[in-house]
């Protein structure tokens, strides 16, 4: 069986072998592959993986041979699902893979915001303690999370577990979802969207990209904000009208912001939050950890395995 990962290079740079996947099949790994080679490097495969390069309706139309899509990620908007149905192949993601990392690294992007410790740690090597007045010194306000409201847009794993981190530090925890599940093992309290980002003191994404909700957090929301909240997304970048955030944080409507993801990928160097105010923009690590992405080699290889013993898992389509 011939299998084809269209850009292979994140989820291994070097650190993370493709040792499990090898034995499933003829393997080839393009490190990077542009849109205008996707058909020709993929042609003939029966399995295809791909992280972020696209396959659309008319790559798909295509290839012929190919039986089932690999998807090097939780999210699959990088893939025509109903095209892919329609020609009856299979996509598959992974869905758990990135859970407790991505958490992790919504708090490392929230605790800078309290407390700018790198930014003060430079200031100390310049020389700013050292012929200091007093014996401390802050350039910026300190923020306790105790009693604070953490609001997650979308209670799914990821949400979840934010929300227990969050509840963990003593914070109020906001929930918005249009499905709400079982109620999970600490204190949480439904929202609507709107009411959300007005009385959330840190708003965070955890929803996945769809038609319907591109662009969703726009001026409206953003501007009924707390003038000292805080805006997290490690989601998907296409959720935020990036130009009405830009113009939110120089204005001062809110507080600051932390943006893992963007609109488009890399970030364009004409992208509005380059030179916004209050926010810190990270390269789309919040799931690459090392322990993250081997979970991900791992369930991509048992996507592998179950279509090749004739029950595909993980099926998004």
């Amino acid at each position: 069986m011939r299998i084809i990962c269209l850009d292979g290079h994140t989820l291994n740079p070097g650190d993370n072998p493709w040792t499990e996947v090898e034995e499933l099949g003829d393997l080839q790994v393009y490190e990077r592959t542009p849109p205008e080679q996707v058909q020709e490097r993929a042609a003939g495969a029966e399995v295809v993986l791909t992280n972020k390069t696209p396959l659309s309706r008319e790559v798909l139309a295509d290839l012929p041979d190919l039986k089932l899509i690999g998807v090097l990620a939780t999210g699959f908007n990088v893939v025509d699902v109903a095209a892919a149905r329609e020609q009856g192949i299979a996509v598959s993601n992974v869905p758990i893979y990135g859970t407790d990392a991505v958490a992790q690294f919504v708090f490392a992007m929230v605790l800078n915001h309290c407390h700018h410790v790198a930014d003060h740690g430079v200031a100390v090597k310049k020389g700013r303690w050292t012929g200091a007045d007093d014996f401390c010194f802050w350039d910026s306000p300190l923020v306790e999370l105790v009693g604070l409201s953490m609001g997650v847009v979308g209670f799914g794993r990821i949400g979840r577990r934010v929300g227990e981190i969050a509840a963990a530090f003593g914070m109020q925890v906001l929930a918005f979802d249009t499905v709400r599940g079982d109620v999970p093992g600490y204190a949480v309290e439904w929202r609507e969207i709107e009411e959300l980002f007005a009385e959330a003191d840190i708003v965070s994404l955890h929803c996945p990209q769809t038609d319907d909700n591109a662009g969703f957090v726009n001026a409206a929301l953003l501007n009924g904000m707390k003038p000292s909240a805080f805006f997290v997304n490690t989601a998907r970048g296409g959720l935020v009208n990036e130009e009405d955030l830009a113009t939110a944080l120089n204005e001062g409507r809110i507080a600051g912001a932390a943006c893992d993801v963007v609109s488009t990928e890399p970030i364009r160097a004409d992208n509005p939050l380059l030179a916004a105010k209050n926010i810190v923009i990270t390269p789309h690590i919040a799931w690459a950890a090392l322990s993250a992405r081997r979970r991900l080699m791992k369930t991509t290889a048992e996507n592998i395995a179950a279509y090749q013993a004739g029950a595909p898992i993980n099926v998004v389509n």
